[in-house]
């Protein structure tokens, strides 16, 4: 297979020009502008609102001026992450795709399928004069990725549609119909760098080549936290040798990610720096063990390093116990039969950093129970609370909850049934979506989530699983004929 056999082609080369955009979360502004001018150059009505969320409107087909106005939503931003000795820069780089068998992929960063695929088709649907389908608006927000900001700042008289299909979602094959709402926890240690103990010796620990993955739709999948892993090492000698001290301690870099690689920096007594590099190497060999489904490709590393400043002792012993004791991962399972066992409430620490006078500290908990994310937040708060930090949440955004009665979720479904004979899966998604919001904004909207086949998004290893995307391509054009 080669790039110019990819099919649906349209799609393809939508894509490949998006990624040819540089697109960070809340760096969107060239994307903003491409959009812009593509939907003038269409001769298409197109408006930028305030925020910067985009909408482009297609009049119907001939024969279809009576159907309801359908929508067609995605996010132009995309999480940007590569591997640690990859030279790249996100904000004027093209992403560099290739293809690996049936998966599309891109070369130490991550691809941007995440939703840049999204875009494209709706992009492509706004180009064809081939299909068939009533009014449509495609809208492009900005700022998913980092608090979704595009969909919170939205007006209310933006979009106009009565059906929605949000193009954010991962497995092809299951409608997504519900989503988690989201809160972000921050964490502040305050601190006085002092002198090391006479006769120190300072060693620098990395662990890096963890999977990672997304902190809501990877939650559940038991991969390997960098964060914990470092800190329960940490723990762990803190509690064998009194005289370990704290220098630096980085890890993650995004709310939504899995961190995958880390490092820290300790004073030790020199007497006691081989005793560490043991204790380092029954660790590395015990976690492997630990994790050898999910995270195959761990690579440690522990050396001698320049003395500098520590931290105060109480202060980093105190954040030393937090992150060994605060909690991550899966906190609850729904109990709503209808949705499958799907996670209802989660946490992942997701970034770690030094500077000269803090430790600071982010996390994000996931709830489709708002009573339970307010419950998880607190939990993780007094943690931190409890170890001497200053902690709070944010606002967050809302879960968006599965409609009894759903015309359009009938006519996805039906569809699905008739184009491929099999029954897709319905279900809920630990993940936020935009939709949460729209639902409070836009009440009356009747709404559904699919999309083409992703694995291993907000990572470098993500991928597109190539069939799919025709599947959800033939898909959405029958919808579109249909509702």
């Amino acid at each position: 297979m080669n790039k110019s056999s990819l099919k649906p082609a349209s799609v393809f080369e939508q894509f490949a020009k998006i990624n040819t955009i540089p697109r960070p979360s809340k760096r969107e502004e060239k994307m903003i502008e491409y959009l812009k001018k593509w939907g003038e150059n269409h001769h298409l009505e197109t408006k930028v609102d305030e925020i910067g969320n985009v909408i482009i409107r297609k009049p119907a087909t001939p024969g279809y001026e009576n159907r309801k106005t359908i929508i067609l939503q995605s996010h132009m931003d995309m999480v940007c992450d590569k591997l640690v000795d990859v030279d790249f820069d996100f904000d004027n780089d093209p992403i560099q795709t290739y293809i690996d068998g049936d998966w599309l992929k891109a070369k130490g960063t991550t691809l941007g399928a995440d939703d840049g695929i999204g875009c494209a088709i709706e992009l492509a649907i706004l180009e064809a004069s081939d299909i068939e389908h009533g009014p449509i608006e495609c809208v492009f927000t900005r700022d998913e990725e980092t608090g979704l900001s595009g969909a919170e700042g939205m007006k209310a008289d933006f979009m106009t549609g009565d059906y929605l299909i949000n193009l954010d979602s991962e497995d092809e094959g299951e409608m997504f119909v519900s989503c988690a709402g989201g809160r972000n926890t921050t964490a502040k240690f305050t601190f006085k760098r002092e002198e090391a103990p006479t006769g120190s010796f300072f060693m620098r620990g990395q662990l890096k080549g963890l999977t990672g993955g997304h902190s809501g739709d990877d939650i559940n999948k038991k991969r390997a936290n960098a964060i914990k892993l470092l800190g329960r090492f940490l723990y762990q000698e803190m509690k064998r040798y009194e005289g370990l001290r704290l220098a630096q301690f980085h890890s993650g870099k995004l709310h939504n990610a899995i961190p995958r690689d880390g490092q820290f920096v300790i004073a030790i007594p020199s007497a006691q720096k081989e005793n560490i590099m043991a204790d380092w190497n029954v660790f590395k060999t015990e976690v492997e063990d630990e994790f050898h489904v999910t995270d195959t490709q761990m690579v440690w590393s522990m050396e001698s390093t320049e003395a500098e400043l520590v931290i105060e002792k109480a202060v980093a012993d105190n954040f030393i116990r937090a992150i060994q004791a605060v909690d991550n991962g899966v906190y609850a399972i729904c109990q709503d039969p209808e949705l499958n066992g799907m996670v209802e409430t989660s946490s992942n620490i997701a970034s770690i950093h030094t500077t000269e006078t803090e430790i600071d500290i982010l996390s994000s908990q996931r709830s489709n129970v708002m009573s339970n994310l307010n419950n998880m937040c607190a939990t993780i708060i007094a943690t931190f609370e409890l170890a001497g930090a200053e902690a709070y949440s944010s606002d967050g955004y809302p879960a968006w909850k599965m409609r009894a009665e759903s015309k359009l979720r009938d006519t996805v479904v039906e569809t699905y049934k008739e184009l491929f004979g099999k029954e897709p899966i319905v279900r809920g998604i630990h993940a936020g979506l935009e939709c949460g919001l729209f639902s409070e904004r836009y009440p009356n909207i009747d709404m559904i989530s699919f999309g083409p086949t992703l694995r291993d998004v907000h990572t470098p290893d993500e991928r597109l699983y190539i069939p799919s995307v025709q599947m959800v391509w033939d898909h959405l054009l029958l919808v579109l004929k249909r509702i």
